[in-house]
């Protein structure tokens, strides 16, 4: 929902628009496209895709130079909550993971030729891509645990080595991958880059899409192993320098966060609605309703308390980002990614249960939102490696 604390005179004339072109346009048909195969579901959202333009929100991440909305980073959080009510909101509106973040590492890093063959048929939605750089033989909590190789042949970057939970693999025209450039560095973080890795590239193997708790994922909604045999690009596909890897990684990782945030919120707000729908309208003896037992109660009144609180949290981030930068708000980046993860995981339980049977079928949207969302706990750092990084900065001021 709409925050009036944070909210502006321009994101209140695009939210209504953008929340009716959902209600009309994507929540009708959601059940029935998550039971078919993706390359389908992707033809029919192009037809949707060119809705999103007329109504002025596409790429809402980019600057209208761009043909985005040119929203900034509050703003844009706003919005994509709203989206996130739906599996299909970010997608067709062009601004899903992992695709919004290799937008603004392009725009920032690359020039010629790239920007041609790469950058703008994204921004247009022509294409998908995805982005390469967990390990199935390292810890991803550690980033400077990695095997995967680039090394430089003349005008060329060789690449080997493995990969996985490479999201939105399947389809995807190129990746950008993470491979240690310079091993020999002193400074461990210093050691890897970002390669740009076109998927039709002789050596590149989408080995398999990963099934998460029993449901093999497709096109987007895939995380992808894949084996990098012997990879040859140019150099010029490297984005910043040589060794810039983690640098470039930090710089997506804050407004990253705020939008995985954010679009957990807009989920935590759909599972509610449809709990407390349940809550209100089920029968549970004559004349009696769940919503009256006090124990449904307590999940309602829980469940508001810990999205509005998890909202405002993340809001204050994003704003705290927007007027200090990352560096300065790198506790509460670390404390919005556990906390809301974990918001998230109980809102959805409480409305699986609320809806008994129902709730773990694919009737209902919770059984994808609670098998497709365990992950938030774990992705982008695990809530364990983020409470204990908060921990040791707050423990610092006491020495």
């Amino acid at each position: 929902m709409l925050n009036n604390l944070f909210a502006t005179d321009r994101l209140r004339q695009l939210y209504p628009k953008v929340k009716h072109f959902l209600e009309e346009e994507i929540y009708p048909y959601e059940l029935e496209w998550l039971q078919m195969p993706f390359k389908k579901i992707e033809k029919l959202l192009r037809a949707k895709k060119s809705k999103v333009k007329a109504i002025g929100a596409w790429n809402p991440y980019h600057a209208k130079a761009h043909g985005g909305a040119g929203l900034d980073l509050v703003e844009v959080a706003q919005l994509s909550e709203l989206l996130g009510t739906s599996p299909f909101g970010h997608f067709v509106f062009n601004c899903q993971a992992p695709d919004a973040g290799n937008i603004e590492l392009l725009l920032q890093y690359a020039s010629g030729e790239i920007r041609e063959r790469f950058l703008h048929p994204l921004l247009e939605g022509e294409i998908r891509s995805c982005f390469s750089m967990t390990e199935p033989g390292n810890a991803g909590s550690n980033p400077i645990l990695m095997d995967t190789s680039a090394v430089r042949d003349g005008d060329h970057y060789v690449i080997s080595g493995r990969k996985w939970f490479t999201t939105a693999a399947d389809g995807a025209a190129f990746a950008i991958v993470m491979a240690v450039t310079n091993p020999d560095d002193p400074n461990p973080y210093r050691r890897a880059g970002m390669i740009i890795v076109p998927t039709d590239t002789p050596g590149f193997k989408l080995l398999r899409n990963i099934p998460v708790m029993g449901h093999a994922g497709e096109g987007w909604h895939s995380h992808g192993e894949i084996e990098y045999e012997a990879v040859r690009v140019p150099a010029a596909y490297l984005l910043g320098g040589a060794g810039e890897g983690f640098k470039l990684a930090q710089e997506r990782l804050g407004p990253g966060r705020i939008h995985h945030c954010m679009r957990w919120i807009g989920i935590c707000e759909r599972a509610f609605d449809l709990m407390c729908r349940r809550a209100a309208s089920r029968n549970i003896a004559p004349g009696v309703k769940l919503g009256e037992q006090q124990m449904v109660q307590a999940f309602i009144a829980e469940s508001r308390a810990e999205i509005d609180a998890a909202r405002l949290m993340v809001l204050h981030t994003a704003h705290s980002i927007q007027t200090q930068g990352q560096q300065a708000a790198a506790m509460e980046i670390s404390t919005i990614k556990f906390y809301v993860a974990g918001v998230l995981q109980r809102v959805v339980d409480r409305a699986v249960q609320v809806h008994g049977a129902l709730g773990v079928t694919d009737d209902t949207l919770l059984s994808y939102y609670y098998r497709e969302e365990r992950g938030a706990r774990i992705y982008d750092g695990p809530d364990e490696a983020h409470k204990a990084s908060l921990a040791r900065k707050i423990l610092k001021s006491y020495r």
